[in-house]
């Protein structure tokens, strides 16, 4: 049995299932276990625990005894496997091990969440995977989890032929979300298999003795959904161990909304077991033909096993093609059609709708731009939580932000719920987390994109520090170039490094690493710091005053976008601006006069965005030490 709960406990991230293999170089492939998935937390003693927190350190003491002989700090990921005499991976022989513990027990890691007390999360996979490697030893307990790139479809027709039961296809710059369910991450089975929930059982007919069938459902929309029933794949061990668990938990009445047919009387049970079961097909009102009971879930609790987190993607690969210029990916004045985007149909609706008038920018044109742009707009949005900033409208209609947003969204957009003091509830924030989910987001009429500055790894933990150089209408650009330099000057003298954008509007932002290493309060405090230093060489046209009757036509310095759930525009990112501008990354030395925000927007940056991307890479890199900028800072 599983023993109790740990505290504090890190939940896997999770995947979703699609029916056939295929051939994909961004795509790598492991062997899917059949086993317990199961996270280690190592520093001198070790947590092993379920995906639901429960401790598996007295179930399986050889594999904790091999992890504390590693002397690692990390935390890790992987599936406890037991097998059988042919050398085959056993379920069954998992659930049996502590009274029969003589079967050997393999812990596969394939992830590493933590190394040496960094979060390694936003690292992409085949990194988290090549330090993975070098740290695990030659240990015939823990072994790293290897894989192959781009041939899935030899791959699995090799574990169908040893009788595995699947794959896993894995997006090879993915990032790990803990507690999320994604289409970065697909698992591919031998056989159709699922969960279910345990809703009931019928009377036993024959020589059959405990229960004849077991009744299944699936929760959908918080509503217990009937799926069919099962009497096939029991022998006498299972059939008494589900009986067992299955006595305490009869109730008067049947826990579906809706008549469940059966053969036989049914005794209702309150839905808390989930049970894995084998079939050929589901028919259209989601019934099971022909089920098998595989086994029981002790791992998965009741309520995980929902419409969404058992749905499967649609089965072919998305083949992208090189954006030319003036090259419509989109076509067709149709209303509302489909767009393949990353292995997902996206419905986009009115694509010659104007956005921009004068320049006669349509909707279809900003699709466009992001598609082309993805790959390198991408690594800042991923993990973020998004504000959406829509304007379905166009450029003329002042729009409106729409954080609470992911409930209405499809099952494939990822989102997370983060408490807001401000309005004392959960807000379900969108995380643009992979390309599909950006054109939904384009769909929306989100011209801009507006990401937090930390990721859900670290919400309270900024990737980066943003100064914000915001001017009146009364301000030249010329004087927010001057003020862009004198920040610059301050920072080169004690070695801060600092990266320049434009805003896509009128003005400049700023930015700073700071690699998740400090609370916001600790980052804002810094940049007003710096702000009142800038201030101090440019009085005469700057000002440290947040509102704008007060300050008159002054810029502004503003520190205050370094706020937990603040956002402004992203790089590349559009502006619902004349002109179509885009956000965009300069080398120091273009901060000159001359310089305007005109010079980058829809037309010319898909064209040059490949010169700039070792521009602003270091935004995301591993952060300045705080400390001792400071007390160079106070000696300057």
């Amino acid at each position: 049995m599983i023993s109790r709960k740990v505290a504090d406990f890190v939940r896997p991230m999770l995947a979703r299932e699609t029916d056939k293999p295929f051939n994909d170089p961004e795509w790598i492939f492991e062997i899917k276990w059949d086993g317990y998935r199961a996270i280690a937390e190592l520093d001198g003693s070790v947590r092993l625990y379920s995906r639901n927190g429960n401790s598996f350190n007295e179930l399986y003491p050889v594999i904790v005894e091999e992890l504390v002989k590693l002397k690692l700090r990390a935390i890790i990921d992987g599936e406890v496997v037991a097998f059988d005499d042919k050398g085959r991976p056993s379920f069954q022989l998992l659930q049996d091990y502590q009274r029969n513990p003589v079967y050997p027990l393999c812990y596969y890691v394939f992830d590493l969440l933590a190394l040496e007390g960094r979060n390694t999360c936003d690292l992409p996979l085949v990194e988290r995977k090549e330090l993975l490697r070098r740290i695990i030893g030659k240990s015939p307990v823990i072994r790293y989890a290897d894989h192959i790139e781009a041939k899935g479809r030899v791959f699995f027709s090799r574990i169908r032929q040893m009788d595995m039961e699947g794959i896993m296809a894995k997006k090879a710059d993915s990032r790990y979300y803990p507690g999320r369910r994604t289409s970065e991450w697909l698992k591919i089975k031998h056989s159709k298999t699922r969960d279910a929930v345990i809703a009931g059982f019928t009377e036993p007919g024959g020589a059959r003795k405990y229960f004849g069938a077991l009744v299944l459902g699936i929760y959908d929309g918080g509503r217990l959904k009937y799926m069919g029933h099962t009497g096939s794949g029991f022998n006498d061990i299972t059939l008494r161990e589900t009986a067992t668990l299955l006595e305490p938990l009869i109730i008067p009445h049947s826990p579906f909304d809706e008549a469940a047919k059966t053969n036989m009387p049914v005794s209702w049970v309150r839905p808390e077991l989930v049970c894995e079961i084998k079939y050929t097909e589901q028919t259209r009102d989601g019934r099971l033909r022909h089920p098998i009971f595989l086994h029981l879930r002790k791992d998965k609790k009741a309520k995980e096993v929902t419409m969404a987190s058992e749905t499967t993607i649609p089965e072919k690969v998305a083949r992208k093609r090189p954006v030319k210029k003036n090259d419509r990916q989109i076509r067709g004045k149709r209303n509302t059609v489909s767009i393949r985007v990353s292995r997902i149909e996206v419905p986009v609706t009115n694509l010659d709708k104007v956005f921009w008038p004068e320049e006669g920018i349509t909707k279809g044109d900003v699709i466009n731009y992001y598609i082309s742009i993805a790959d390198h707009i991408m690594p800042y949005l991923k993990g973020r939580p998004q504000s959406l900033k829509r304007n379905p409208n166009g450029i003329r209609d002042e729009g409106f932000f729409h954080k609470d947003a992911g409930d209405e969204a499809p099952e494939w957009v990822e989102s997370v719920k983060i408490y807001s003091e401000s309005t004392g509830k959960d807000i379900d924030y969108i995380l643009c987390n992979n390309k599909a989910t950006l054109t939904y987001l384009n769909n929306l009429g989100c011209i801009e994109l507006n990401p937090w500055n930390s990721t859900t790894a670290a919400l309270d933990h900024p990737d980066y520090l943003i100064i914000d150089i915001d001017p009146s209408d009364k301000n030249s650009f010329g004087q927010v170039i001057e003020t862009a330099r004198a920040f610059h000057d301050i920072l080169e003298k004690v070695r801060i490094p600092s990266y320049c954008k434009t805003s896509g509007a009128t003005g400049l932002h700023i930015f700073i690493p700071m690699g998740k290493k400090y609370a916001y309060d600790q980052v804002r405090g810094f940049a007003h710091l710096l702000c009142m230093m800038a201030h101090d060489r440019l009085p005469a046209f700057t000002s440290l005053e947040r509102n704008l009757k007060k300050r008159g036509s002054m810029i502004y310095l503003d520190h205050l976008q370094n706020r937990r759930g603040q956002t402004l525009a992203s790089v590349y990112s559009l502006r619902p601006k004349q002109g179509a501008t885009v956000s965009f990354p300069l080398e120091w030395k273009q901060v000159k006069p001359g310089l305007s925000p005109q010079q980058f927007n829809i037309h010319n940056v898909p064209r040059i965005i490949k010169k700039s991307l070792r521009i602003f890479s270091g935004v995301l890199g591993k952060g300045i030490d705080m400390k001792k900028s400071l007390d160079r800072l106070t000696r300057t």
